[in-house]
Formats: C-alpha cells, sequence, structure tokens
C-alpha cells in the first residue's frame, strides 16, 4: 500500500502549518537543498527572508541581544506545542443530552491535548474564548511532572492506565521554580488557542497580581503586543471590611485580539452609565472650533443656504470671539440667506469641507458615522453624528459584575456547591455581548464550575439578547475533590463532574423557568444540550519505527501490533469519532447511516466525508461512494482483505474521478 492514503492519525502539524503560512506571504525565500542523505529538502533562506522583510543588519557572532521574555524551559514549550497528539476524544452518550442535535461540546481532558486535537476541526473558527486559568498562588495549580508526557501522564492520572509513576501534582511557593512552572503550562496553552480564534477573535484571561506581569508579557509575544485590546481591572464585589495591611478588591482580565484591525468597537456600554447620559441620546453634538498650536486659524466659506439650528436671526460681525465673521451672518428659514467667510482653528475642517462640496448632505467620518453640520445660535459649528442603534462605550474599570460571592449563590441556587472561586455569569455575559453577531463559538478550556457554559444557556434563552445561537466548547479536567470538600461530601468525585452538572441544571431551571409562558416552543427549539467527549488513548496502535536497540521480542510485539492495529474494545461509534476528528471535521457535525452497495457508510456533514468500517469492502462500494463525489472518503484496510489489485483500483477510481470533480477527493485508509 503507497503511504499516501495512508490516513494520519496525528493532529494538526504546527510547524508544518506555519511553513505553509510563511510560503504563502513569502514564496522565494523557500528553496531546495539536498539532505544528508542525498535526497532534495526544502528548506528557508533565512537571510533572503530578512531582506524581504527590509532587514539589512550584520549577523553579530554568537547570539544577538534582543528585547524579549525568556524562561528555563521556554525552548521545551516550543517542542512540545509542535509534538502532535496521537490521543482522541471518545463520545460519551450517557452522560450527555441530546447528543445527536446539540452544537455544544464538554471534553474532559488534559486541556493540552484537547487544544491540539482540535486544531484541524475548529483552526480559526472560535470567535471568543474566555479562561479563568491557576492564578499560580502557591496551593491549587495542577501540572504534570513531565509535561512532555502529556497523554501518559493524564491517563495515569485519570485512571485510564497503570500509573507508571508519571503524575499531577501541585505547585507550591517553595519551588525553585515556581514561576516557570506555571509559564511552561499556560505557553503551550495560549499559543495554541490563538490557532483556534477567527481573524475577529478575542481572548480574554482571568488574572491576579502573582502572574499578571508574566502573563502580559507571555501574549504580548503569542498575540502581538499591538493586539491588546485592554487589561481589564475587575472590582470584585464582597465583604471587604475585614482587616489587612492592604485589601485587594480586585482582579485582571487580560484582553487580546487575534487582528486589532478586524476586531470592531464592542456594541455594549457599560452598565454603570447613567440613563440620562448623552450616549442614549439619538445624535451627538460637538463643535468643531478648536484653536491650538495643532488647529492654525484658517478660513471657511460657509455659502448661502449652510444649515442653522434656529429659524432666522443675525449672528453680527465679530472678531473678539471664535469663531470671528467678517460680516453679519442673516439666518432665515433656518439657512444662511448670503455667503460668509469666518476664521477660527477647526478639528474637521476636511470633513465640514465635504460637507459644503456634497450640497450639505451627510458625509461619512472616519468611523463610517454620518455627519452633518449645522450653525448654533451662538455662531458656532457644530458637527452632529447620528448615533448608531448599537452603541460601544467600554471602560477599562469593571464595576458592578458581582464576585465570588455572587458566583457562589448561582451555584447554590442550582443546588450544587464549589469549594473554589468561581465566577459570575454578569461578568461572562458582559464578555460575550462585546462580540458582534449571534452565531458564533465561546470557548472556555479551563471551565471550573461551569460559569461560561451556564452563561451561554441564559444568553440563549434571554428575549432581549442577540446572542440567542451561540454555542460553547468547554474543557475541564477531571481533577479530584478533595475529600474535605462540600462537593466531594454532596457525591462529586471530580471538578469536571460539578461542572457537567450545573450545565444539565442550568438548561432545566431555564425550561421549568418558560413553563406555561408563551414562548415555550421557541425555548424548546434552543440548543440547551451538550455532547460530552472524553480524552483517552488513540483507537489505532501506533506503529514505531524499528530501532537498534529494540530487542528481537519487542520487535515482534510491534509487527503484531502492525497486523491488526484497531482496538479490540474499541466501539464503532469511538473509531468513528476519531476518524472524523483527525479528518478535520468538527464533532458535532451531523452523522447519517445508510447502505451503499449493501454496505453500512457514515455521512458527515452532509456528505463531505463518508466513513465505511466494513471489515470487507467491494469494487461496487467504492464505485458508489466516488459516484457521490465526497470530499475525503475513509476506510478500514484491513477491508480489502489483502486483495492489493481492489485496493490499487479504489486509488485510481477516486484519481481519476478528481479530475473532473470541482474539488480533489481524498481517499485514505486506516
Amino acid at each position: 500500500m503507497s503511504d499516501d492514503i495512508k490516513m494520519n492519525g496525528e493532529s494538526l502539524d504546527i510547524s508544518e502549518q506555519r511553513r505553509q503560512e510563511l510560503k504563502k506571504l513569502f514564496p522565494g525565500v523557500f528553496t531546495e537543498t539536498t539532505g544528508t542523505d542525498g535526497q532534495p529538502v526544502e528548506s528557508i533562506d533565512f537571510e533572503r527572508l530578512k531582506s524581504e522583510l527590509g532587514d539589512f543588519s550584520d549577523i553579530y557572532e554568537g547570539r544577538r541581544e534582543r528585547y524579549g521574555m525568556e524562561w528555563p524551559g521556554k525552548r521545551d514549550c516550543m517542542k512540545l506545542i509542535q509534538e502532535p497528539s496521537r490521543a482522541t476524544l471518545k463520545p460519551c452518550r450517557e452522560e450527555s443530552v441530546d447528543f445527536d442535535t446539540t452544537q455544544n461540546l464538554f471534553i474532559e481532558g488534559d486541556n493540552l491535548e484537547v487544544l491540539k486535537l482540535l486544531q484541524k476541526s475548529y483552526y480559526g473558527k472560535v470567535k471568543m474564548i474566555y479562561i479563568d486559568p491557576p492564578y499560580n498562588t502557591g496551593k491549587e495549580f495542577i501540572y504534570p511532572d513531565n509535561y512532555t508526557e502529556s497523554l501518559e501522564t493524564y491517563l495515569a492520572y485519570a485512571g485510564l492506565m497503570d500509573d507508571e509513576g508519571k503524575k499531577f501534582s501541585t505547585n507550591t511557593a517553595t519551588e525553585g521554580r515556581f514561576h516557570t512552572k506555571w509559564l511552561n503550562m499556560m505557553y503551550p496553552r495560549l499559543y495554541l488557542a490563538r490557532n483556534l480564534l477567527r481573524e475577529d477573535g478575542v481572548i480574554f484571561i482571568s488574572i491576579d497580581d502573582n502572574e499578571v506581569e508574566n502573563l502580559r508579557r507571555m501574549c504580548d509575544e503569542i498575540f502581538g503586543e499591538e493586539n491588546l485590546l485592554a487589561t481589564f481591572s475587575w472590582r470584585t464585589d464582597g465583604n471587604f471590611d475585614n482587616q489587612a495591611k492592604i485589601k485587594n478588591c480586585h482582579e485582571y482580565i487580560a484582553c487580546y485580539v487575534k487582528n486589532v484591525s478586524m476586531f470592531p468597537h464592542p456594541p455594549v456600554i457599560d452598565p454603570n452609565v447613567s440613563d440620562d447620559s448623552k450616549l442614549f441620546k439619538s445624535e451627538i453634538r460637538n463643535t468643531v472650533v478648536k484653536n491650538g498650536p495643532k488647529n492654525p486659524v484658517s478660513d471657511i466659506t460657509l455659502p448661502n443656504g449652510f444649515p442653522a439650528t434656529f429659524e432666522s436671526g443675525t449672528i453680527m460681525k465679530r472678531s473678539n470671539n471664535w469663531p470671528k465673521y467678517d460680516e453679519n451672518a442673516v439666518i432665515e428659514n433656518s439657512r444662511l440667506v448670503r455667503p460668509v467667510v469666518i476664521k477660527s482653528g477647526w478639528s474637521s475642517k476636511a470633513l465640514l469641507e465635504s460637507f459644503i462640496n456634497n450640497n450639505f448632505q451627510p458625509v461619512e467620518d472616519s468611523k463610517g458615522q454620518n455627519t452633518r453640520f449645522e450653525i448654533i445660535a451662538s455662531g458656532a459649528v457644530e458637527a452632529v453624528k447620528e448615533r448608531s442603534d448599537t452603541q460601544s462605550h467600554v471602560i477599562s474599570v469593571l464595576t458592578g459584575f458581582g464576585g465570588t460571592q455572587q458566583a457562589a449563590a448561582e451555584i447554590d441556587e442550582l443546588g450544587l456547591v464549589f469549594d473554589d472561586y468561581p465566577k459570575p455569569t454578569a461578568l461572562i455575559d458582559y464578555f460575550i455581548k462585546m462580540n458582534d453577531g449571534s452565531d458564533f463559538i465561546v470557548m472556555d478550556f479551563f471551565a471550573g464550575s461551569g460559569t461560561t457554559p451556564h452563561t451561554v444557556f441564559k444568553l440563549k434563552a434571554d428575549s432581549t439578547s442577540d446572542k440567542n445561537n451561540i454555542n460553547f466548547i468547554a474543557v475541564q479536567l477531571p481533577e479530584p475533590c478533595s475529600k474535605e470538600t462540600k462537593a466531594f461530601q454532596s457525591g462529586f468525585k471530580s471538578i469536571a463532574e460539578i461542572c457537567k452538572e450545573r450545565i444539565r441544571r442550568a438548561a432545566k431551571k431555564i425550561h421549568e423557568e418558560h413553563e406555561g409562558q408563551l414562548d415555550l416552543e421557541d425555548i424548546n427549539n434552543l440548543d440547551l444540550g451538550f455532547k460530552v467527549l472524553k480524552l483517552d488513548q488513540s483507537n489505532f496502535k501506533q506503529w514505531q519505527t524499528p530501532s537498534a536497540e529494540l530487542g528481537a521480542d519487542q520487535l515482534a510485539k510491534q509487527l503484531e501490533l502492525h497486523t491488526d492495529h484497531i482496538d479490540p474494545y474499541a466501539t464503532q461509534e469511538e473509531i468513528l469519532y476519531e476518524l472524523l476528528l483527525k479528518a478535520g471535521f468538527m464533532p458535532t457535525e451531523k452523522i447519517e447511516t445508510f447502505d451503499l452497495a449493501e454496505k453500512q457508510v457514515f455521512s458527515i456533514a452532509e456528505g463531505a466525508l463518508l466513513i465505511c468500517l466494513e471489515e470487507e469492502l467491494t469494487s461496487e462500494l467504492i464505485d458508489t461512494v466516488a459516484d457521490r463525489e465526497p470530499m475525503q472518503f475513509i476506510c478500514l484496510d484491513k477491508g480489502f482483505k489483502g486483495n492489493d489489485q481492489l485496493k490499487a483500483n479504489a486509488v485510481q477510481t477516486f484519481k481519476s474521478r478528481s479530475q473532473g470533480a470541482e474539488t480533489e477527493m481524498v481517499f485514505r485508509v486506516v
């Protein structure tokens, strides 16, 4: 079998993805050299890349000094990012709600592995990410001792494989690498998270004084410091009358966008703005008279017909007030009767002249607002802008969004307990509303108690909200609840269990609150379900390249794995979900089952992907599938029963059909 039809069982190759992106921008810097084996190898001419970027500086001997953030282990972080995941996400119907129809995902597992696995399916598709990561206070930071063995460490931690000494533990302040361990944990996760964001995407990261400085520097590197939208200071409500040297009553939320030019003004107004604010008026009025060194005095001729705010009157010739009038300005029927020259410094002179040249019809300013100009009774000239239906007024200090006590009360209303420090739904609600649109994905890969999914459900059910079609992806490690906690005593073994139960009860509460109301049908049509997936080892045993150190017995075992590489305990649905995920399809895609040429075939995304898991394939099946022209077709290699001719014919069939199709049809076997 040709290797080019073998399906790659790994997550997205990040380094190769970056090379392809660079090649699109600078194709000329890629050159062909000869490798150590004598074969041609594509490499990057970094000197040419520098010149294309306008950098003609000399290269100094040794390492050049440069501004940036370095710490022990950072190089290993980059290696870890580029190491693909060979894990899978196994569906769990019994813990899900509306498994077959929901677009919401709850993923239980180590978020680093999960982020890798989602790269193919969700690359550039997530609108907003909110995370509340460990603050590194010296007691609650969970991390793998050897983070280069993330999957194996997680499986042992979760009890899915025998513990071979790999474990998760807490990062304490007495550790010699206290800050670096936190950075090594966060850096690869944020790097991979950026890949998932849309071009107009945004990420909000909660943090406190312990790591806010390191977080900012790290995010400046990953997202670009020009893409920092704000570092919000959140005034947390609570009891602050107890004694302390300094009583902290705030936290931070670092907010970065994927591309600052693509992220519009947030369509929200700070909730503390009073109802009588000018923000709620239909017009924005500001004088354009502005004198100063940057606004030298110049003449403007206002022609006859120039509009005024008053019906009739005369503005007398004057030289002692701005703007200065060289003669009387007579107004009749709210219009200037004859031209007049006025003198002043101006804040919008070019726009005013465009208005005059446009026959006094509104013109657009730099923000796209329709603007007109009028003379007012004092003689000043005002710019009048039409206020849009959606205003943007976000300030960097967040107040009135509650705190831990309010968040705990929200959980208590659902009959649950959470012993950590949850965030209030009002805070996440505000962040979600900062995004344009009503149909997008919100992600939280430190889901904790489930505040983000809960908030998404509340917005879906809010008749005054335009966010009724948003969906969530929540990721949470099955971190055990301590036996001393109220959560454990209430029957919850892990934080992931609390999160899932909160999502279920939040949906139930919404339904109960709308019973007997006219909009009950609309509520029933809302997607208040969620599909549970759990991180686990692949259903396909990985073939390892034999090494010189591999003994005869070990080599025999490898050959045996290669002969029958599918886990005998894997269900058909588990195999199906791994294949669609590795093929780059979302696990929320609609899956249909039907028969083709007397064989069962799974159709994903309305036929874009077809999968056949039958153990015996036929030429009739291959032809029938090819007739449907799917983007991809995946089948089991053992289904060919060693018939190389049938396999070769299948390869040729898809190759020839692709020549006449709009897009290439990909044929893969596993």
